[in-house]
């Protein structure tokens, strides 16, 4: 006579003792999940209260703002403003004041971010590679103007170019040439904030740049070297293609701050001489701030951001294509 082993049940299939699914392992899991939601919401609540308040509540409402013709004498009625639809956007093609600020402002950009970009990867391989004494002190004075405030920036920038006893007119009395008024002259005005900018914001760069150079195996470097190839190559062929991911990200992020560029001119030259250095944030700042245009300055808001969005997914597309 053959006795018959019972078959024991499968690990995870827990029963209930009259032989169904054990339902309450389910309900326990459900509210195990529930209160991590909801501890996560908890933690997450002081975050979108501030968000919501400081961030998410004035870009709707600069965006209702330029629809409309929102000025001084509504700041404190701000529902008595009069809904103009798109007037505000239409006359900002046809000021020539704009026009004029975003022509600065591709100017700045197109000059100076491939000079900061060039720049810094150039003093980032230096101190990677050709410094070996004193690294530490070069990567602190490079980066120090990053951290300097804007008033001691500007302080340095105003003695360097006075034109009658700045830094360049004294050397230029020393070897008999006379330096221009860079600051008050049509002609070199954007380039000396543009070689200010460069300044300040080189040290940003140089740290990224040198982030991803340490990231490059030394195994890659040392063949290219026993294969013969000199350091100009090695920079084109080795260094350069394997630096795009961080080159994309540092040209993203320079080009977005140069088409927000504000502190510079208004600092330095208040947008002159003759709207020379006008720049779309400052003259969105002279509309909202020194006019009470608020409508007019939120559309002016709008197309920067339309125009910021824009280059950065064009920036995003073409270079990330050259990463893979």
């Amino acid at each position: 006579m053959s006795t018959t082993t019972p078959t024991p049940a499968k690990s995870g299939a827990v029963k209930a003792p009259g032989g169904g699914p054990d339902r309450s392992d389910g309900r326990r899991r459900r509210r195990s999940t529930g209160k991590q939601n909801l501890a996560g919401w908890l933690f997450s609540t002081p975050f979108l209260v501030l968000f919501g308040v400081f961030m998410l509540f004035p870009i709707l409402a600069t965006l209702l703002m330029s629809f409309t013709d929102f000025g001084q004498r509504h700041v404190r009625r701000p529902l008595d403003a009069e809904f103009i639809g798109f007037e505000n956007y239409v006359k900002l093609f046809g000021d020539e004041q704009f026009l004029k600020a975003l022509f600065n402002t591709a100017y700045f950009v197109v000059v100076g971010v491939p000079l900061t970009i060039g720049l810094g990867l150039l003093v980032a391989v230096l101190l990677n590679n050709g410094i070996d004494r004193a690294r530490t002190f070069f990567r602190v004075g490079f980066y120090a103007p990053v951290v300097t405030t804007i008033v001691a920036v500007a302080i340095v920038w105003r003695f360097v170019l006075d034109p009658s006893d700045g830094l360049i007119a004294g050397l230029g009395d020393e070897l008999g040439f006379t330096a221009p008024d860079f600051l008050g002259s049509e002609t070199w005005a954007m380039p000396s904030l543009i070689a200010m900018a460069v300044w300040r914001n080189l040290g940003t760069v140089m740290v990224l740049m040198i982030a991803g150079l340490q990231a490059i195996p030394q195994e890659v470097r040392e063949a290219a070297r026993l294969d013969g190839a000199n350091a100009w190559q090695e920079l084109r062929r080795i260094t350069v293609p394997l630096l795009r991911p961080t080159l994309l990200y540092a040209t993203v992020i320079t080009t977005i701050g140069y088409l927000n560029v504000f502190e510079e001119p208004f600092v330095m030259t208040q947008g002159g001489p003759s709207d020379a250095t006008l720049t779309v944030s400052l003259d969105m700042y002279k509309q909202g701030f020194s006019f009470f245009n608020m409508g007019y300055a939120s559309a002016m808001a709008y197309v920067l951001f339309v125009v910021i969005m824009a280059i950065t997914v064009l920036q995003l597309r073409l270079m990330k294509d050259n990463t893979k």
